[in-house]
């Protein structure tokens, strides 16, 4: 594999970019996957969501050594009652296009997002919000719908906070092209879905996140991972991540590279067109069938062999990590006889063909096409881009997909279910008790109250296999011999946190 992979560096000698080194203080990174918009309201992808924590800013920061939350463009914060927050806001903060940062641009991305016509991506970040109320110019109070316990969570994630004037003035399409944030670093250049620059914000306020040590990061395009290492090998990318489990080993061996396996919020798992969207006679409104496939699916053994690393396999929608998810459910074995006989029961004995959608891990797709296969489910690959996989499953056109969820790396099991069983148009199952025990469970403070709706939806996902949840994922890092950076367990790679050795 070595021998394969330098291979490869060396006919990648042509290669475009700059050399990466200490001396031009510019941390050279990629991402695999083409961002649709920089705005991060309009897209849903992890990389959007590196370029929110390093661009713009929450009112909260959740510290990610201690877990604990700490102000960020707030200084203070306090419940005035159950559905009322009170914010306390840092003074002498500017965006990075020279707006002031005060109430009103607080009031104004509040109250945009929340209003369904803008439609917003991320339902789940901001749907628990109804509006926002200016005290004063450094005073304000964001009204919630119904008490909700993980507020600060999202408040310290991904709620950034927009200017309102250039907002207004440019909308999302000029938010996209021409990012402004406050955070400790600021977008110069931008080619959409290729190319993105980011320089340190020199005027940064004092905050919990700190200043940027590296002045430039650079960061390109390059969906093929064995094309990313070819670079990391030749010097034009300083640190890669997401690095098939194989290749992070060999590179390990090696002994000139930092290699580092971290767990993620990130979860796998296939959907099913349960509620008969994309075919309302289709196979997959037949709960026998979902079982079928729960049954047909050996996830350990791709586990093994593929995945590897901190990963495990669960039987939950949501990451083990994040409160309220419940992991003592009931699981479905690997027993492909079995599964022949559900289908035999459900009217297929024979089996059928259905087209089976993917945008990532293709070897992890194809590994469950063959026991699918070997089960009389014959499927067709589509592997398409994120971004348009997820308009696809919106419009309720796809019947059966794998697919992965970060959470936005919210550490509540709500930003899971929220976005995939509350009766939205990504909810696949569509099933009204569910929707009505999550609404519950996210509208009391009671923790025990919430841990055990949570229980019951989550319980009902497994035995309807509305789901088939997978495995967590975890990331392998690859740090160049120059780079200095401590990857965190969230999944978030921060690139204000580099250095250099």
């Amino acid at each position: 594999m070595k021998t394969v992979l330098l291979g490869t560096a060396l006919t990648m000698a042509g290669a475009t970019g700059a050399l990466a080194d200490k001396a031009s203080d510019t941390l050279n990174l990629a991402f695999s996957k083409e961002l649709e918009t920089a705005d991060v309201y309009f897209n849903t992808a992890r990389e959007g969501l590196l370029l929110d924590h390093a661009t713009w800013d929450g009112l909260l920061y959740r510290n990610p050594e201690t877990g604990e939350y700490e102000g960020n463009l707030a200084t203070e914060w306090t419940w005035v009652d159950d559905t009322t927050i009170e914010f306390k806001l840092r003074e002498g903060v500017t965006f990075h296009n020279g707006e002031p940062f005060n109430a009103d641009d607080v009031v104004y991305t509040v109250d945009f997002v929340t209003n369904p016509e803008n439609g917003v991506k991320n339902t789940a970040t901001v749907g628990w919000m109804d509006h926002a109320e200016k005290v004063d110019d450094y005073t304000v109070r964001i009204i919630l719908k119904a008490p909700f316990p993980a507020a600060e969570e999202y408040l310290a994630g991904p709620l950034a906070m927009y200017p309102n004037e250039y907002y207004a003035e440019v909308g999302p399409s000029g938010m996209g092209l021409k990012p402004v944030g406050t955070g400790p670093m600021k977008i110069t250049e931008l080619e959409p879905g290729k190319h993105y620059v980011l320089e340190r914000n020199e005027d940064y306020f004092d905050g919990p996140k700190g200043h940027s040590a590296i002045s430039k990061v650079d960061i390109r395009t390059i969906p093929d991972v064995n094309t990313q290492i070819a670079e990391f090998f030749n010097g034009t990318l300083d640190f890669i991540w997401n690095v098939p489990a194989d290749q992070a080993e060999q590179l390990a061996s090696m002994g000139d590279y930092e290699v580092v396996n971290a767990p993620a919020m990130r979860i796998g798992y296939v959907t099913m067109d349960a509620a008969g969207r994309a075919d309302p006679d289709g196979p997959m409104t037949n709960a026998k069938v979902r079982q079928a496939i729960y049954h047909a699916i050996d996830r350990q053994t791709i586990l093994d062999a593929l995945v590897k690393g901190s990963s495990k396999v669960i039987d939950s929608a949501c990451a083990p990590v994040q409160f309220a998810c419940a992991q003592d459910l009931p699981t479905y074995d690997y027993d492909p006889e079995k599964a022949k006989a559900l289908l035999a029961e459900a009217g297929y004995p024979d089996g059928f063909t259905i087209d089976f959608y993917a945008y990532r891990d293709r070897p992890y797709a194809e590994a469950m096409m063959g026991y699918l296969d070997a089960v009389g489910i014959k499927t067709n690959l589509v592997f398409m881009q994120y971004s348009a996989l997820r308009e696809k499953r919106i419009k309720g056109e796809v019947p059966l997909s794998f697919l992965t969820w970060g959470s936005n790396s919210v550490a509540d099991a709500s930003a899971s279910t929220g976005e995939f069983f509350t009766g939205t148009d990504r909810d696949d199952a569509q099933d009204p008790e569910i929707v009505e025990w999550l609404a519950q469970a996210d509208s009391t403070t009671d923790r025990e109250k919430r841990k055990a709706l949570y229980k019951e939806a989550l319980t009902k996902i497994v035995e309807e296999a509305y789901w088939v949840p997978l495995f967590t994922y975890n990331v392998n890092y690859v740090l160049g011999p120059d780079v200095a950076y401590t990857p965190t367990d969230d999944e978030i790679v921060r690139f204000y946190a580099f250095d250099w050795k």
